[in-house]
């Protein structure tokens, strides 16, 4: 008999030992679902929050034009005594298309100014998406090799960082604008920042 039961107690242990890491392997995803879906992903920290807005001398989008005049690149002098949203975007990001209509809207308040990175994008391209939904940008830089936009820590496209008049950083959305974050988020922090 009691070969017998130290037989069966040998097999549990082995067949929990062959479970074991299916287990741990479970208990991994759960957790990685978990927090992947905790907590709002257009909320990454930035390490920029606070600090001076990058040095951003790009060159123009050839060609464009907003109230019958040429529309410049960023400059040293652009986010100067003015609250910016700088915008970076690019004719070929799906999301970008989707939050054209809230840049248009946004572009309506004076008091504010927008500015647009054009994130590797070819000059032809980027001049037909604006023309399609209206270019709601005072200037808009090319960067074609993306080095402006890792300055200004961008992880994709699009992401909207607004820039208060010290020319600080004082906020950053990852992800389009939509409804909801405009509202809950954007237009809060954009009145903070004109205070």
């Amino acid at each position: 008999m009691s070969t017998v039961s130290s037989e069966g107690s040998g097999k549990k242990q082995r067949n929990l030992l062959l479970l074991l890491p299916l287990i741990v392997f479970l208990a991994l995803a759960a957790l990685f679902f978990y927090r992947l879906g905790a907590g709002d992903p257009a909320r990454i920290p930035s390490a920029l929050i606070g600090r001076p807005a990058p040095v951003t001398n790009l060159p123009p989008l050839p060609g464009l034009q907003r109230d019958g005049k040429s529309v410049p690149g960023p400059g040293a002098t652009t986010f100067q005594g003015s609250v910016t949203l700088v915008n970076v975007w690019a004719s070929w990001c799906v999301p970008c298309h989707d939050e054209a209509p809230f840049l248009e809207q946004l572009a309506k308040d004076k008091r504010i100014q927008l500015v647009g990175i054009n994130y590797k994008d070819p000059p032809d391209n980027a001049r037909r998406f604006l023309n399609r939904y209206g270019n709601p940008f005072s200037a808009v830089g090319r960067d074609e090799a993306g080095r402006a936009s890792i300055d200004w820590g961008v992880y994709g496209v699009p992401e909207t960082f607004l820039v208060g008049r010290d020319g600080r950083i004082a906020y950053k959305l990852v992800g389009p604008i939509t409804t909801d974050n405009l509202a809950r988020t954007l237009l809060p922090e954009i009145e903070k920042a004109l205070r």
